[in-house]
């Protein structure tokens, strides 16, 4: 049975943070594989000022999305083609004159979800969400070399975890654990649907901390 669909709008505000800081907002996903031949992308990187007030507004949808992925320079760029999916269903990519195309999903594995390579060739997919509007959905994990009749399966818990890092893009493709401990984790399913959350910096120690407003 597909969850209940829900939205959850994120504000991240400070005020005189007292050093100039960027925040890293990626998926944290426990799956098989998890940097071997899947792995997280980076949703999200907002700059917060040393001095006044800074705030970052984000919007997560859970309806999911598989996308035919194209990677360059290790980020995710824009997808060419992708398909709506839920929870127990499956997705097969095919080709035909140079044009890539996902079949309506249908009835699958209860639990999760799959997308079948069926091109002829070597392929790589994204899982992601689609926010209302949006066309094409933001990729949250990348499945890389999918081989030809083989197929990607995820189990998607929208788990959020913010980082203080300067190293990354949005989109970029996270070849390995952050170097760096997460100063913030939440289960986005556990959320209403607005909350806003506090970015603070203690002085003497410099450690960071988000909490809720």
């Amino acid at each position: 049975m597909s969850p209940r669909p829900f939205i959850r709008n994120l504000t991240f505000q400070s005020n005189n943070l007292g050093k100039e800081v960027r925040i890293m907002l990626a998926w944290e996903p426990n799956l098989e594989g998890l940097y071997d031949d899947v792995f997280p992308i980076v949703w999200k990187v907002s700059k917060f000022g040393k001095t006044g007030p800074y705030r970052a507004q984000l919007t997560y949808t859970n309806q999911l999305a598989f996308s035919r992925a194209q990677d360059e320079n290790g980020k995710v760029i824009s997808a060419e083609t992708s398909v709506t999916i839920n929870t127990d269903q499956k997705t097969t990519l095919t080709e035909a004159n140079e044009v890539y195309q996902f079949s309506p999903p249908q009835a699958g594995t209860s639990g999760i979800l799959q997308a079948v390579n069926n091109t002829g060739t070597v392929q790589d997919i994204a899982l992601g969400f689609l926010n209302k509007g949006e066309l094409i959905p933001t990729p949250t994990l990348f499945f890389s070399d999918v081989g030809d009749s083989s197929r990607v399966t995820a189990k998607f818990t929208p788990v959020l975890h913010a980082y203080i890092a300067s190293d990354y893009d949005e989109n970029s493709i996270l070849r390995g654990q952050i170097d760096t401990p997460a100063i913030w984790s939440q289960d986005l399913t556990a959320l209403v649907q607005n909350t806003t959350w506090n970015l603070t910096r203690d002085p003497n120690s410099g450690r960071y901390t988000i909490n809720h407003a």
